[in-house]
């Protein structure tokens, strides 16, 4: 007889995507209806195999993005002393964090912890790239964060759209760039809500 915690954590696992805007979603119950996203039509994905998903172009490019942009916010909170700004940057941080989650679990790309833990020569040349033209004060408004985020996540849609139109039809780059140029509009939506509140 099965013990209830095997039965409760049986590790049972859906993904869909969104026939219209091809955002991929996992899970562990099907939703009923349409995508929260755009409302579009939803299509069960079952036995997806990438094979070595780091061979793909499109997984270590998002991988990379990822990486930018959990060091950018990591980094930045670091340097900061207001409250607020920090709590905000604190924010970003986590969902970074839960973002680079995500596309382990929906891609099987587990990362070095080498990526994340990084020497104090690789944190130093990291920062000075990602600080590069950035003017990021105690004085920064709240929602000048908030525009300098959602540009990032604007442009990196941008990138993946790009790209998924110059990749061959049906190929796997080409699928995993509109999902994650999908993933990124989700983040647009969410960063243009919560900067609401400082207007």
């Amino acid at each position: 007889m099965l013990d209830q915690d095997e039965i409760c954590c049986a590790q049972v696992r859906y993904t869909w995507r969104c026939q219209d805007c091809h955002k991929l979603t996992t899970g562990i119950a099907l939703p009923y209806g349409k995508c929260f996203l755009c409302g579009g039509q939803l299509q069960v994905i079952e036995d997806r195999d990438l094979g070595d998903p780091l061979k793909l172009r499109a997984v270590r490019e998002a991988l990379q993005f990822e990486l930018d942009a959990f060091h950018f916010y990591r980094m930045a909170r670091e340097r900061i002393q207001n409250p607020q700004n920090r709590i905000i940057l604190e924010q970003l941080y986590e969902s970074e964090v839960d973002h680079l989650h995500e596309l382990e679990e929906k891609y099987h790309a587990h990362l070095d912890p080498s990526v994340i833990d990084l020497n104090p020569d690789a944190e130093k040349r990291l920062s000075e790239w990602l600080f590069r033209d950035i003017v990021f004060t105690d004085e920064t408004a709240a929602s000048r964060i908030y525009e300098m985020a959602i540009e990032m996540e604007r442009r990196t849609r941008d990138h993946f759209r790009k790209l998924s139109a110059e990749a061959a039809a049906g190929s796997a780059d080409r699928e995993i760039y509109l999902e994650l140029a999908a993933e990124e509009e989700e983040h647009v939506a969410l960063l243009e809500a919560e900067m609401e509140q400082f207007k």
